[in-house]
């Protein structure tokens, strides 16, 4: 079976540490949706290791990580990260394997993406510049490059060809630039990524499938930045939910046995868009500090609020959530009050659990349950038992609302900080 692991809300809820805290119990890793605009956070041994464009498992020797079609990679970004690596002495060529299907991010989508956003004014998404939005839309519009394409004797042809379409649009942005030192860049790292398995991972895959194998599928992002689900326009440009899983790695609906869902213990979120449990105050900025939240990519700071209930059952239902994961608990140690949103309070005065689908355009008010904090370090806690009855009781009660168990708990960063509930790996 293949299991999902993916992020319930607005991306950053820590999927990096669970899948490698998982990745001993799988013999395959993969990714299947998002690019460099990812950042996962490893933090094990003392050391804090940040994951773009590889899956997460790459730490663990014995386990086969892929980057499947879905995912769109940046040549230049991808051996940065693992001449990052190299000090670590991981057998990247034997461990990693590359779809030919995946498609490829050219220094001119990168220009364009900036180009855009430039042209958006006061309107902008909050795009991370990557190139992302671009690459992606060239996928749909059937001229993108994929990465079997380095492999043809025409490549450089095929890639002109997408950077003149590219120079025209820069050109209609009246966006300057220079490419030299970029396509130099590019040219060099599609040399060395074809010291890599370049592959059609989707036999693979499937191959480890008919084996017995267990396979983890690694999302990026957050099931409220999809594209056809999320806080639209203000999203990303991919599926980040579990439907993802299947066209992003080329496997059946039917393959899919345990889909862990992932959450902060409070809600955050990077660039633009609608947050209705935000906090603009003092409180927001201590969580911000308390949270280390700024972007593991951009550096940018993260939007923080309470959980938001309504939001969360949403990812819930549409992801098929069989386990949840609760991240970062610890960052609320420090408060004497915790409060949870539980429903939106509309303009015409409708109460409800649901999503609008105006929620760009409407001011929501959210309605809040409180609860007792705990006021006091988890660093040594690892069982449940043993954790303060505040805590326990604002577990139990999200467990009764969500009506689906917390089989995790994360109280700090490292891979050992982590109280599991029950036997969570089928």
């Amino acid at each position: 079976m293949i299991d999902i692991l993916l992020g319930l809300q607005w991306g950053d809820e820590g999927k990096g540490k669970i899948v490698d805290v998982l990745a001993p119990e799988y013999q395959v890793v993969a990714r299947f949706q998002g690019g460099p605009n990812a950042g996962h956070t490893l933090e094990f041994d003392g050391i804090k290791h940040v994951l773009h464009q590889i899956p997460s498992g790459i730490f663990r020797s014995d386990c086969l990580n892929v980057i499947g079609n879905g995912v769109v990679l940046d040549p230049i970004v991808f051996r940065r990260e693992i001449e990052g690596l190299a000090k670590y002495n991981l057998d990247l060529r034997k461990n990693l394997i590359i779809s030919k299907k995946t498609a490829i991010i050219i220094p001119t989508h990168r220009l364009v993406d900036a180009a855009q956003e430039k042209a958006k004014g006061d309107s902008k998404i909050g795009s991370t510049l990557r190139g992302i939005g671009p690459a992606y839309t060239d996928k749909v519009s059937r001229q993108g490059l994929r990465l079997g394409d380095i492999l043809s004797p025409n490549f450089e042809q095929k890639y002109n060809r997408l950077v003149e379409t590219h120079k025209q649009m820069l050109s209609f942005l009246d966006f300057s630039f220079d490419l030299s030192e970029s396509e130099r860049e590019f040219f060099s790292a599609i040399e060395f990524l074809k010291e890599f398995t370049i592959v059609d991972t989707e036999y693979i895959v499937n191959d480890s499938l008919k084996k017995g194998q267990r396979i983890l599928a690694e999302g990026a992002q957050g099931s409220l930045l999809d594209i056809d689900f999320g806080s639209y326009p203000f999203v990303t440009s991919s599926n980040t939910t579990a439907a993802g899983v299947c066209s992003g790695l080329g496997v059946a609906p039917r393959q899919v046995g345990e889909v862990y869902g992932i959450f902060k213990a409070y809600c955050t979120r990077v660039g633009s868009g609608p947050f209705p449990t935000e906090l603009h105050d003092d409180l927001g900025e201590a969580i911000r500090q308390e949270g280390r939240e700024f972007g593991a990519t951009t550096g940018r700071p993260r939007r923080t609020g309470w959980l938001d209930l309504p939001a969360l059952k949403y990812s819930i239902m549409l992801n098929g959530v069989t386990q949840l994961i609760m991240m970062k608990v610890d960052v609320l140690n420090f408060l004497d009050e915790i409060n949870v949103c539980t429903h939106y309070k509309l303009p015409d005065g409708t109460v409800t659990e649901q999503m609008p689908f105006d929620l760009n355009d409407i001011q929501v008010e959210p309605i809040y349950k409180s609860f007792k904090g705990w006021k006091c370090s988890l660093e040594n806690f690892r069982t449940y038992e043993d954790v303060p009855a505040e805590l326990a009781a604002y577990i139990n009660y999200l467990e009764t609302e969500l009506e689906i168990p917390i089989s995790f708990i994360s109280t700090g960063p490292d891979r050992e900080a982590v109280i599991l509930r029950e036997a969570a790996i089928a």
